[in-house]
């Protein structure tokens, strides 16, 4: 697999507070890491940082072999169609006075994708579809929807502009074990049909390497430990990973429940 992602000495500061320190990882087309660790750690400021929502202090950023911090205007612009991103609170990312279809379409309208009205919404209720939702409910408003449908919507926003990665910012941390199950289901067969690099930030390390070909676990803002996720679940080297897996809740039946 070609590489798709690099991330070389990132630190990222906020005043005299340093979230990431000197943060090094790869991640191929196709790939899924898994970014682990407790909440403060800094895993979703490195996953801001990697789509420049966050500023860096320090090192860069590669995407496709180029520089993300030299992005503007058309580039930028084309760097945000590549590149989405899936918050842990889908209510709090929508807008609750738009329907749930709009919402979607104003991202193809917005970046010129989809054709007219008429293909934008046909392009809007395939989405729907893909992320197992039913087309028809596209007049409905956030607030009518459940916590892992909403996170389906997240999804099929994030996909309306056929990105090469997705930064998945704790998906699933919100949603009981069940629905996380269906959750991971459906990730991994938009992976299979889509061809997406996932960068999946969690703290549950079950869900993390259920999902995840590799995972990084990250410490007080710091890189500690990265491997295969055989490797880093049933071989850990450092401390902390091991107080993780000493915390594991079983996900397993769950996932074997889901058809």
């Amino acid at each position: 697999m070609s590489e798709l992602l690099k991330v070389e000495n990132v630190s990222v500061c906020y005043g005299e507070l340093e979230a990431v320190r000197d943060v090094s990882l790869s991640l191929a087309a196709g790939e899924t890491l898994g970014l682990v660790g407790e909440s403060g750690c800094g895993k979703s400021s490195l996953g801001r940082a990697i789509l420049r929502l966050e500023k860096t202090s320090a090192g860069r950023v590669l995407f496709d072999g180029r520089d993300v911090c030299s992005f503007t205007g058309a580039a930028l612009k084309q760097f945000r169609c590549e590149a989405q991103i899936v918050f842990q609170d889908p209510f709090g990312s929508l807008n609750p006075r738009l329907s749930v279809g709009a919402a979607i379409e104003e991202v193809l309208f917005v970046h010129g994708r989809g054709g007219g009205k008429v293909g934008r919404r046909n392009r809007v209720a395939e989405l729907f579809s893909d992320v197992g939702l039913n087309p028809d409910w596209l007049r409905r408003y956030p607030h009518e929807f459940s916590g892992g449908q909403r996170q389906r919507i997240g999804l099929a926003r994030a996909l309306a502009l056929d990105p090469k990665l997705l930064v998945a910012d704790e998906p699933v941390s919100a949603l009981d074990v069940s629905v996380q199950a269906d959750m991971i289901r459906l990730l991994k067969k938009l992976q299979r049909e889509h061809g997406l690099a996932y960068l999946f930030i969690g703290h549950d390390l079950a869900v993390v390497r259920e999902m995840s070909d590799r995972i990084a676990v990250m410490y007080k803002g710091e890189m500690v430990e990265v491997g295969t996720a055989d490797q880093v679940c049933d071989d850990p080297q450092h401390a902390y990973t091991q107080k993780l897996l000493s915390a594991v809740p079983d996900i397993d039946a769950a996932l074997k429940t889901v058809e």
